[in-house]
């Protein structure tokens, strides 16, 4: 677990995946989420992928990372839909790779394809040398279901395994970050994401095991960092 009494500024930064989503996010608001990101050292912006190459190209030379999203927000392609959506994400310069995984199999029961569709974007991105995020969209999944899942990204091995889109019904919540944790331990990464707007929920999802967040209020979150350390 990450100990937060000892955290730094730059710790916390580091731990943001800057995200504009939207579906009317212009060209001016994604270059200036990658300026944000560089400026506050965030550890990757978060967009969809129409915008991978222009974020590439903006964030060459720095330790910022790209991520676009794959089959988002529904997860709803085929699996080979979506490993060609990741291929050429990765061939624009995609650094990280967050999918929606399928949640009709999911809730089909279905764990033989979700293990595979699972298992075979993990291999495409560790391959390319590219971080792969797998998105539960937990608001719609039973704790069985969430369990279930996070014991097949032990055997699949995605990177994260991730709370959810945003876009759902709901968003991440510490039990789940928790349940995910306590499923994976140190073996996968934990992402929440989804309504983080304050330090005090950022605080404590890191606390319930996250290692990384996905959010669009980095600054706000950072501004009440500094305010509980009195800078």
């Amino acid at each position: 677990m990450t100990d937060i009494s000892k955290m730094t500024e730059k710790d916390l930064c580091f731990m943001f995946d800057h995200t504009n989503l939207k579906a009317f996010a212009t060209t001016a608001d994604i270059t200036k989420l990658c300026e944000e990101a560089e400026e506050y050292g965030f550890r990757m912006v978060a967009i969809n992928p129409l915008h991978t190459a222009l974020c590439s190209e903006l964030l060459k030379g720095t330790d910022v990372h790209v991520g676009p999203c794959v089959s988002f927000p529904l997860g709803q392609n085929t699996i080979e839909e979506k490993c060609t959506e990741t291929l050429l994400a990765i061939s624009q310069g995609a650094d990280e790779i967050d999918y929606v995984t399928n949640i009709t199999a999911v809730k089909d029961g279905n764990w033989a394809y979700v293990e595979r569709e699972m298992r075979t974007i993990a291999d495409i991105c560790r391959a390319a040398g590219v971080l792969s995020k797998v998105i539960f969209e937990n608001c719609y999944l039973e704790k069985t279901e969430i369990e279930q899942l996070a014991k097949i990204s032990l055997r699949a091995r995605p990177d994260f395994i991730k709370t959810s889109t945003g876009f759902g019904t709901g968003g991440a919540t510490v039990e789940d970050v928790a349940l995910m944790k306590q499923t994976v331990g140190d073996e996968v990464q934990v992402k929440a994401a989804g309504g983080i707007r304050d330090w005090k929920t950022c605080k404590a999802m890191i606390e319930a095991g996250a290692t990384r967040i996905g959010c669009s209020a980095g600054i706000q979150i950072l501004e009440g960092f500094r305010a509980e350390r009195g800078v």
